[in-house]
C-alpha cells in the first residue's frame, strides 16, 4: 500500500517536472506578463479618474469607473498568461458565465441599486447637500452611495434609503434648505399690518432664516376667536427644530411687546329667556 502512494507521488512529481522543463520559459513570461498588467491596470485606472475629475464628475462614479476598467484589464492579462502556460481559458469564461447569471438572480435586488445608484450618480436630480422627499421620507443628502443613498433630517437622524427606492419615483429637491410654517392669531381689534411687520422684522433679524427663497408673512385666515397670520420661510434642514423654536418666541415675544391681543378659544352662548321661563 504504501508502495503505490510512493508511486503516485513520483507519477505526479515526474508530471510536474516535465510541466516545469516544458513550460518553464512559458512560466516565466506569464509571470512578466502578469506583472506588467497589473502595473498597465494601474496607471490606466489613475489616469481615468484623472480625468474624470478634471471634468468635475461625480467622485462616486470617478471610483467606480476607474475600479471597473481595473479590474478590466486585470482579467484581460490573466487570460493572456493563462494562455501562455498552456491553460484554456474557455472552460473558466463558460464558468464564471454561469455563476454570473446564478449570482445575477440570487442578488437581482443589490444590484438593482447599484443600477439605480449609477443613474443617480449620471444624472445627478440630486446631490450631497440638498434636501430632498421621496415616498414621505425627507432629508437632507449626507452620502450618496452605489447601493444606498443616506439623508440626514431635522432631529439628526440617519435615514437609509435603496437606490431602487429613490428611481422613477416622485422626487421633491429644495436644495439646502427646507419650508418651515408657524402661525399666531391676534384680536379682530389689533392692526394686522402692525403685526405682520412686526413678524416680518423677527424672520428678517434672524441669522438662519434665508433671504432666498423670500420668508412670506400675511393673513391665513379669519378663525372664530381671531385673525390668524401665517409665516413662512426657509431654513438649513439640519437646524428646522431650533430655528423654528427660536422664531416662534421672536414672534411671540414681539406680539407681545406691541401690547397686540392674543385672543384665546371663547365661545358667545346665547340662552333664551322663554325656554327657561317654560
Amino acid at each position: 500500500m504504501i508502495s503505490t502512494e510512493i508511486q503516485q507521488v513520483e507519477k505526479y512529481y515526474t508530471m510536474i517536472s516535465e510541466y516545469l522543463v516544458k513550460y518553464s520559459m512559458q512560466l516565466v513570461g506569464a509571470l512578466l506578463i502578469l506583472i506588467f498588467g497589473l502595473w498597465v491596470a494601474q496607471k490606466i485606472s489613475k489616469m481615468v479618474a484623472a480625468l474624470m475629475a478634471r471634468n468635475n464628475i461625480d467622485i462616486t462614479l470617478t471610483n467606480f469607473v476607474s475600479n471597473v476598467v481595473k479590474v478590466l484589464f486585470i482579467v484581460m492579462f490573466i487570460i493572456i498568461a493563462l494562455g501562455k502556460i498552456g491553460i484554456s481559458v474557455t472552460p473558466f469564461v463558460a464558468a464564471i458565465g454561469a455563476a454570473s447569471l446564478g449570482a445575477g438572480l440570487a442578488l437581482q435586488g443589490m444590484l438593482s441599486n447599484y443600477g439605480a445608484g449609477l443613474a443617480i450618480i449620471a444624472t445627478r436630480p440630486f446631490i450631497v447637500g440638498d434636501t430632498i422627499e421621496v415616498k414621505n421620507v425627507s432629508g437632507q443628502v449626507k452620502t450618496i452611495e452605489l447601493g444606498y443613498t443616506i439623508l440626514i433630517n431635522e432631529e439628526k437622524v440617519e435615514i437609509t434609503i435603496p437606490n431602487k427606492h429613490i428611481v422613477g419615483e416622485i422626487l421633491h429637491n429644495s436644495f439646502n434648505y427646507s419650508l418651515v410654517k408657524g402661525e399666531i392669531d391676534i384680536a379682530y381689534n389689533a392692526s394686522a399690518e402692525h403685526a405682520i411687520a412686526l413678524i416680518e422684522n423677527v424672520l428678517k433679524d434672524h441669522e438662519l432664516v434665508a433671504n432666498e427663497p423670500l420668508s412670506q408673512v400675511g393673513i391665513e385666515r379669519f378663525a372664530e376667536s381671531g385673525v390668524t397670520i401665517s409665516y413662512r420661510y426657509w431654513v438649513p434642514t439640519t437646524k428646522i427644530i431650533e430655528t423654528k423654536l427660536a422664531v416662534n418666541g421672536g414672534v411671540y415675544n414681539a406680539i407681545q411687546s406691541a401690547d397686540i391681543e392674543i385672543p384665546f378659544p371663547q365661545r358667545i352662548v346665547t340662552i333664551n329667556q322663554q325656554s327657561i321661563d317654560s
